[in-house]
């Protein structure tokens, strides 16, 4: 039995943030889980799928943020307890339906979790969805540790049912992904099935019954308020004399605890871990009693504002400091030196730095790379051996963006899920240069097809190549519509790609294996010279998946034969593998992490790369 099932209550067990989360749902009753991965908040999406079967819930992996937000908004409204995770962006995309559900309001507990990535670890943005939170009207928790991720997850669906409002549990990189024993609780079964009462008037909300219902909305807010000021989450840890004070939230709290003890500077701590609506009378009591109040928190000064208008409409003398006085940098994540030396402009030392700490300033930069095998090296290399690089290329979210960087310099413009399609379109339009767009395929399920669809319309001239690995592979490999049959959800119909790209409108496509390196080349150039949206789809199982799906395969390592080869690096300056290394003019390739893919032996023009013995 899988540990999230198996511990039992009272007992502590080793969690990351993002399985507590997952814990925390099955202990409040959850009956539905939905997510579409993205890190950092796979991991809840992933424990669901290895437990629901065995936990009796239903869980899916939706092709996008919104329809599965959509899904568990049709679980909670049906009266049973829903959950929805996904990455801070992806609740862009999710926000269309939030924000209506936030004003028809929910029947069962609905709880959607957004796991934001302060200094971008893995993200095209660090944007901050406590504006989510205040932008569409939702009760805000914010854990600081994985115990309070059970925790806060638990009092979230219970907050839900009594206000019948959706609610957010905002975490971050850090929180997401820490490990730390945590207190368990008693599992609960919920109901595997619902009943949805029509009652049109709430949950139709045209124009007339959606004005009524945003006054609702501010009327629950406020109850809402009500509840933050006797939070537990919402303490103040200190003994209540110290002349200065802190306010501060989610995994900044945890830096700012080690940074007081580091400087040993006295000061009480007020925590906000229900965090919106802002308890506003136990922050004002707080102000009243101190001189000076730092906040401390990641990104915005959301608190910050806040606070200071609190003081200002009230007349308070205590000082307010924080990013507006430049104590703290608005971007990017804290770490504990951060916050020390912001608090430390107040009186404080920071500091010295431990020796074991110390990072040499001389070490080399790894740089991102796609693994050994990967079929998309082999795809690029091939799009840049047919076009000489001169196109333009429009790139998308997922592996295959690290073609960006050389050898293969095969993204030009970049925004969000699924921009590629639509983004090449413009480019078409105003420039003479080929365009190429690449997506990947779990992607293009995501947010790719409209795009396609309008491009085919709007007669659109450009090749979409459809990087298509079975899976989803950036953020671990999770399934999508077009993936292999997934043994764990064998209701789930694979989607053919091809018939989605064909029912799209495309009348030239073609499907390549990207090892193949010729034919891939002839199909790229005959694509560009199409009148209209050509589509090549680049079909090769991720090497990863393979190689642990695949264990009875004879994996061909290769060699290179230094006799043979002539010194001209095109294995190195052309094609990029993980696996060829090149040293004083002399290339060899590791057969430890040789995927025996043999793209390399295509590449070389001299054939010195050959199958070892």
């Amino acid at each position: 039995m899988d540990k999230i099932l198996a511990a039992e209550a009272g007992t502590e067990v080793l969690l990351l943030g993002n399985e507590a989360i997952a814990r925390g749902a099955l202990e409040a009753g959850v009956s539905v889980a939905t997510t579409y991965p993205g890190t950092p908040a796979s991991e809840i999406g992933d424990t669901f799928a290895r437990v629901a079967k065995e936990a009796g819930i239903y869980f899916e992996y939706s092709v996008n943020e919104k329809v599965a937000t959509e899904i568990a908004i049709g679980a909670a409204a049906s009266g049973v307890r829903a959950i929805v995770s996904m990455k801070h962006v992806g609740v862009n995309v999710a926000a269309d339906a939030l924000m209506t559900f936030a004003y028809t309001g929910t029947r069962g507990g609905f709880v959607v979790v957004t796991a934001d990535d302060p200094s971008c670890h893995s993200s095209q943005n660090e944007q901050d969805n406590r504006f989510y939170a205040l932008f569409g009207g939702f009760p805000l928790f914010e854990p600081s540790t994985p115990q309070e991720c059970l925790d806060m997850t638990k009092r979230a669906f219970e907050i839900s049912e009594r206000l019948e409002m959706p609610v957010m549990l905002r975490t971050t990189t850090r929180i997401a992904h820490v490990r730390a024993p945590v207190l368990v609780g008693e599992i609960r079964k919920g109901a595997s099935k619902g009943e949805f009462v029509k009652d049109p008037p709430r949950f139709v909300p045209v124009p007339a019954v959606a004005r009524e219902m945003h006054l609702a909305l501010l009327q629950k807010l406020e109850q809402a308020e009500q509840l933050s000021e006797l939070s537990e989450f919402n303490t103040i840890e200190g003994a209540g004399t110290s002349a200065r004070g802190i306010v501060t939230s989610s995994v900044a709290a945890t830096y700012t605890r080690d940074a007081v003890r580091s400087l040993g500077i006295s000061a009480d701590i007020l925590k906000l871990g229900f965090s919106h609506p802002l308890p506003r009378k136990k922050i004002l009591e707080f102000l009243r009693q101190h001189n000076e109040v730092t906040i401390v928190e990641e990104l915005e000064p959301i608190l910050e504002t806040v606070i200071r208008a609190l003081a200002q409409q009230e007349f308070l003398t205590t000082k307010i400091r924080g990013k507006a006085d430049g104590r703290f940098p608005r971007a990017h994540e804290f770490t504990e030196a951060i916050v020390a030396a912001g608090l430390s402009k107040e009186g404080g030392q920071m500091p010295s730095s431990r020796p074991d700490c110390d990072v040499p300033s001389d070490l080399p930069v790894r740089p991102p790379v796609l693994c050994a095998g990967c079929p998309h090296s082999a795809t690029y290399f091939a799009v840049n051996k047919a076009v000489g690089k001169k196109a333009l290329f429009a790139s998308d979210i997922g592996c295959y963006t690290l073609g960006v960087a050389p050898p293969y310099s095969t993204a030009d413009l970049l925004v969000c899920m699924g921009s590629s399609v639509g983004t090449a379109g413009g480019l078409a339009r105003t420039n003479e240069l080929p365009v190429i767009a690449f997506i990947g395929d779990s992607t293009f399920f995501h947010a790719g097809v409209p795009s396609l669809i309008n491009a085919v319309h709007q007669g659109h001239k450009f090749l979409l190549v459809i990087l298509d690995n079975r899976t989803t592979a950036m953020t671990g490999h999770q399934p999508h519509p077009g993936s292999r049959p997934d043994p764990r959800n064998p209701a789930a119909l694979p989607i053919a790609l091809e018939e989605v790209v064909t029912g799209c409108g495309v009348k030239w496509l073609r499907i390549v294996d990207p090892y193949d390196i010729d034919s891939t080349t002839e199909a790229v150039k005959e694509a560009i010279t199409h009148d209209s949206v050509s589509v090549i789809i680049a079909r090769r199982e991720c090497a990863l998946i393979a190689d642990r799906d695949d264990r009875g395969a004879i994996i061909r390592k290769h060699h290179i034969d230094q006799e043979a080869c002539k010194k001209c690096r095109t294995c190195v300056t052309k094609f990029q593998c993980p696996a060829i290394s090149s040293m004083d003019k002399v290339q060899t390739i590791d057969g430890s992490l040789c995927a025996g893919c043999g793209v390399c032996a295509n590449v070389c023009p001299y054939g010195a790369i050959k199958e070892a013995d």
